[in-house]
């Protein structure tokens, strides 16, 4: 991992959960259909291309490409990466984002992380040269979602439920890792990891607040074997994970080979209520405060995995999000990237995909017709302005991946 080139990304959004709908039916909910990516993706890697992007976060949808055990369907996946490496555009590969295939049911199935290891171990002997991976996006947000919050997937809501999902995406992602190690030796693995902090309102909130500020750095702690405080070994204890998962965990990291990924948003600061309850904060510590947070515990490079913000106020917060990238930079702690996420607006996120009711949100660096929006315009611009600059700063990677 040694060169000098900064990571100017974007993303491809391709969240693929299931959801209840009221009438009590099942359904998938892929982000890439609604955004129209499988008609026009050869479209959106010219628009990344031509923003000056060389680097963006895009993966098979793993519901449909992982048919059965030791059975894929790689046709979409062959034409799209093919398509990548044609345009010198470098994917980090995004692996599983929110969903498995039916047949695996949800994250509750204990046999997730051997058949997702195996998922990965395909890919890797697939396209063997590629070398960066988010093996598992958003680990924390997944099982928060799916077995916490009973939103998606499982619809659970216990904490037993959100500790088996935990344990099996943490231990699915560490094996899918160890997997592609065997293909691809060089590989680095970019976490994408939702950065959180929990405000107390008041004194009788500070216990609670405490608790939440160490739970958020759970699916960090497992993937990278770091050790757990009491508090919180007791609390997985406590909640269905034994002694022997732990220390599994804890001598089979790959830490060494890995960029810590953190995505930032103006929800992912809360407030802590006495009564329990919590509420979004806005921007209160911002990445810079909570991002150091996160590499005081770590010691890792780090890159900036995600952010958005709706529109008219895009602009100011990309503005905002690289100022703080960069002055971490400056103050010496070794971030490589910065990502505006996703190329093209979403489409029902402001439900976080619970209601199918098709409200666009426009988030995108292009609407759904592929035009360019201010915010388009503005990261093509900054990465103009920046791309040469950073090249001649200290700290930066490149890889040579094709």
């Amino acid at each position: 991992m040694a060169g000098n080139k900064f990571m100017f990304s974007t993303g491809i959004e391709n969240s693929y959960p299931t959801i209840q709908l009221p009438d009590g039916t099942i359904k998938r909910v892929d982000e890439m259909e609604k955004t129209f990516h499988y008609t026009n993706w050869e479209k959106d890697f010219c628009l990344t291309k031509d923003l000056g992007i060389e680097f963006l976060r895009y993966g098979p949808p793993y519901y449909s490409t992982h048919l059965a055990p030791g059975k894929y369907d790689w046709s979409f996946t062959d034409e799209t990466f093919n398509k990548l490496k044609e345009l010198h555009i470098t994917p980090i590969v995004d692996l599983c984002h929110f969903g498995v295939p039916d047949w695996i049911e949800n994250f509750q199935n204990p046999d997730f992380p051997e058949l997702f290891a195996e998922y990965a171990l395909s890919f890797a002997q697939r396209f063997p040269e590629l070398q960066l991976y988010t093996p598992i996006n958003e680990i924390f947000i997944t099982a928060m979602f799916s077995a916490k919050y009973g939103w998606w997937n499982e619809r659970l809501n216990t904490d037993r439920s959100f500790v088996t999902a935990l344990k099996h995406l943490a231990k699915a992602n560490v094996m899918a890792m160890k997997a592609i190690l065997k293909v691809q030796p060089e590989a680095t693995f970019i976490q994408s990891e939702s950065s959180e902090y929990f405000h107390a309102m008041d004194p009788r909130a500070v216990p609670l607040a405490r608790f939440l500020n160490q739970k958020r750095f759970l699916s960090l702690d497992l993937t990278y074997g770091y050790p757990l405080n009491v508090a919180m070994y007791e609390y997985l204890l406590q909640n269905g994970m034994t002694r022997q998962d732990y220390e599994w965990f804890i001598k089979n990291q790959v830490k060494a080979k890995c960029i810590m990924g953190n995505d930032y948003y103006v929800t992912n600061e809360h407030l802590v209520f006495p009564d329990g309850h919590t509420q979004a904060a806005g921007e209160i510590f911002g990445y810079y405060v909570i991002t150091h947070q996160y590499y005081k515990r770590y010691k890792l490079p780090i890159m900036h995995t995600e952010t958005n913000i709706k529109m008219p106020a895009c602009k100011e917060w990309l503005l905002k999000q690289w100022a703080n990238v960069h002055r971490l930079k400056h103050d010496g702690i070794p971030i490589i990237g910065f990502t505006w996420y996703s190329l093209q607006h979403q489409v029902d996120w402001d439900s976080a995909l619970r209601d199918d009711a098709g409200h666009v949100n426009e988030l995108g660096l292009f609407d759904l017709d592929r035009n360019i929006m201010p915010v388009g315009e503005a990261y093509k611009k900054l990465i103009e302005d920046w791309k040469d600059i950073l090249n001649e700063e200290s700290f930066g990677l490149t890889f040579d991946n094709w």
